[in-house]
């Protein structure tokens, strides 16, 4: 498990100055829903990841509005061979088996959480199932966002609601990260990096996280 970073936030008039526990910093101006403060110490970001390129943007995300930064881990991790993997999730997927995850995280201190994840077989995948359906995020904003091989979020977005049925769903953000089917792992630099940079800044302006 990656290490979760608690972020202390000083105001300053009208910003946050955030101190992050790596190496980026962020002064933006952090609002909620209706112009309210969003306070970055109510913030979530969780996020499964494979080829690297869903941690990428999460730590875009997170450079932007600061909060606790975890990635999921399962008991047993998945093959690294992507033949077995695809059949293992197509199992699991057909199956509805919920693996065992070894991240444990407090959300009950969270308002405001961000799930990640790549789209696996055109769906969310059995990990991220596991994670909402083991913590309970009633009351809380949801915030989905996605890494796909340019074939869309296929049904992700629509599971995320279905297992949120008491939380506030915001529009998510997806954008096109590697195809591992073909050899392309990570493609989060250079152009790609700054082309997501702004995706990501636009989308937190659009569901009202920046102003």
């Amino acid at each position: 498990m990656k290490a979760t970073c608690s972020i202390k936030h000083t105001l300053f008039g009208l910003f946050f100055l955030v101190s992050a526990c790596s190496s980026g910093q962020s002064t933006a101006d952090h609002t909620g829903v209706g112009g309210a403060a969003l306070n970055p110490e109510k913030i979530l970001i969780v996020y499964l990841t494979r080829t690297k390129n869903t941690k990428a943007v999460a730590e875009m995300i997170y450079e932007k509005v600061g909060g606790a930064l975890v990635e999921l881990e399962l008991e047993v991790p998945y093959p690294e061979d992507y033949r077995a993997i695809v059949a293992q999730v197509a199992k699991e997927n057909e199956s509805g088996y919920l693996p065992l995850l070894k991240t444990k995280v407090d959300v009950s201190k969270y308002e405001v959480v961000f799930i990640g994840f790549p789209t696996w077989g055109m769906q969310l995948p059995p990990p991220m199932k596991s994670f909402l359906t083991q913590y309970d995020l009633s009351g809380k904003t949801v915030v989905p966002f996605n890494t796909n091989a340019g074939y869309g979020v296929g049904s992700s977005f629509d599971k995320v609601k279905e297992l949120c049925p008491d939380s506030t769903i915001k529009e998510g953000l997806s954008t096109k990260g590697g195809i591992e089917r073909d050899g392309i792992y990570y493609v989060m630099e250079g152009e790609k990096e700054k082309q997501v940079r702004v995706e990501v800044e636009k989308w937190l302006k659009k569901i009202q996280v920046l102003k």
